[in-house]
């Protein structure tokens, strides 16, 4: 994985430390602004390097909320993150975020194979625009997610299936060691769903580690390696509690 010649946001590209979780949340702790109580309140997880971790909860549990945190969209009031080994923004290139289909706004005037080459960005820093390699490589995530022929259309003129596989599309284009998925399965068609779970194996194969948010419960240990219960946002034991580490 190349590194981008000029960094931006104040963000880095260390190495990720050897033998470090690929992720590790110690009594992580995170408030939204004029909110009565903690979004995430001491919450601690370990995700091993090539897991397939599922954050379960009812809407408000505090999915989302973790994802953001990873991420770096959200700032931790207490505790800590630390991806591969390193804080949040050291290794963001090796982060890819997909966030829940109702968060983009739809009617941005780009095409679907624009948007998905927005993934190769975090590679390339200020000023460089994407090269031939960065084109094959968002072509390379159409054709494997079966919308090579829509390439051309803006992404407002998509079934809301076709829009969550543009998003996934981005999401892996850039190439990341970790993925972040926030519902990815929320109102989508079957066919969506078949090729989102093929994604995800292959992900496994290749050793990615993966973090969905789901509400899902079915098939829970078919899915995933762990899971980690949230309920207003707290960590709950309880059923299934033998999946979480």
């Amino acid at each position: 994985m190349s590194h981008p010649r000029f960094s931006y946001s104040h963000r880095g590209h260390a190495d990720p430390v050897p033998g470090a979780p690929a992720l590790a949340l110690r009594g992580v702790t995170v408030w939204y602004p004029s909110a009565a109580r903690a979004a995430l309140d001491d919450v601690s997880v370990t995700v091993p390097v090539g897991a397939r971790v599922a954050l379960v909860g009812a809407n408000g549990a505090g999915k989302s909320t973790v994802l953001k945190a990873v991420a770096g969209l959200l700032p931790v009031a207490a505790g800590t993150v630390q991806i591969f080994g390193n804080p949040v923004g050291a290794c963001h290139h090796r982060v890819a975020y997909l966030p829940q289909r109702t968060a983009i706004e739809w009617d941005f005037p780009i095409t679907v194979r624009r948007m998905v080459v927005t993934g190769r960005y975090v590679h390339l820093g200020w000023l460089t625009w994407p090269g031939p390699r960065d084109w094959e490589i968002a072509d390379q995530m159409l054709g494997k997610l079966g919308l090579a022929e829509l390439a051309g259309r803006q992404i407002g003129q998509l079934s809301g299936g076709q829009q969550q596989r543009v998003l996934l599309a981005r999401a892996l284009a850039q190439e990341a060691e970790l993925l972040l998925l926030d519902e990815p399965l929320t109102a989508v068609d079957a066919e969506t769903r078949a090729v989102l779970a093929t994604v995800q194996q292959e992900l496994t194969v290749a050793g990615k580690t993966v973090v969905v948010a789901t509400h899902e419960l079915d098939r829970l240990e078919d899915h995933f390696d762990q899971a980690l219960h949230l309920h207003d946002g707290r960590r709950v034991e309880g059923a299934r509690a033998e999946l979480v580490s």
